[in-house]
């Protein structure tokens, strides 16, 4: 226990080769987790994203047809800089995602494909952090992340979406976690210091969400933020800034 009556966080889990990051929307995952997927992937293991949406109702002065396409080789550019090759995206609304079959079948589908043992996802609870007055999440964040969750189970079972067998997508029961990053109730976390860096190079690639979405120097911006988030964590995970997440497991 901590001096605050916290329980510390736990390392995250290492025996695993193979995870998906499913997020709704380019710059999730560099502002969720990048550092600790660069750990993960200096280590050998393999990470994929798969994004819901291009993220192109997300730039206020770039229409829609325009901005997807920018936003989308922003998010490749930044999966490059932690060592994620693989990026797909599943063209659901940017803003309007909607919980239901639809997105749980095709997360589904991408975990059969890629038969991750660990997947990750953001925050898909109604707020960021817990207490009165805690920012309000986005629909689009708690219907991804409750989706992914609900996915996990869905894509070990054969009689759920039986279309899938159809299209040579055999059931995969073999997630063994569900990561939650930006949670506010963590569990576990990963030692951000080896991948930070990199974690603030692969955010800055999203340079034209950053450059509409604040007027700071947005590599003063990016490292702010990301050493701000990571340091948040660490009096629980022994001093050491870090990415934490709630663990579920399968």
């Amino acid at each position: 226990m901590t001096g605050t009556d916290v329980d510390d966080l736990t390392e995250m889990p290492g025996d695993w080769q193979r995870a998906l990051a499913v997020v709704a929307h380019p710059d999730d995952l560099e502002y969720g987790c990048a550092a600790a997927v660069a750990a993960w992937t200096d280590a050998g293991k393999e990470v994929v994203y798969v994004l819901a949406t291009r993220g192109e109702a997300g730039i206020d002065s770039i229409a829609p047809d325009a901005c997807g396409p920018l936003r989308e080789q922003e998010q490749r550019d930044s999966a490059a800089v932690v060592g994620v090759d693989t990026v797909e995206f599943l063209d659901h609304r940017d803003g309007v995602i909607e919980y239901g079959l639809g997105l749980r079948r095709d997360i589904a589908a991408a975990i059969r494909r890629h038969r991750p043992e660990l997947v990750l996802t953001l925050n898909h609870r109604d707020t960021w952090g817990g207490g009165p007055g805690a920012p309000w999440n986005t629909p689009d964040h708690v219907a991804v992340g409750r989706a992914t969750l609900d996915a996990a189970g869905d894509a070990g079972n054969r009689w759920i979406f039986p279309e899938l067998i159809d299209q040579g997508l055999e059931p995969w029961n073999g997630v063994r976690w569900v990561a939650v990053a930006a949670s506010s109730t963590p569990t576990h976390a990963v030692d951000a210091t080896p991948g930070l860096d990199r974690a603030v190079r692969s955010l800055l690639c999203h340079r034209a969400y950053i450059e509409g979405l604040t007027d700071q120097d947005p590599e003063e911006y990016v490292r702010s933020f990301l050493t701000g988030a990571t340091s948040r964590a660490s009096d629980r995970f022994g001093g050491r800034p870090a990415v934490a997440f709630e663990l579920f497991g399968r």
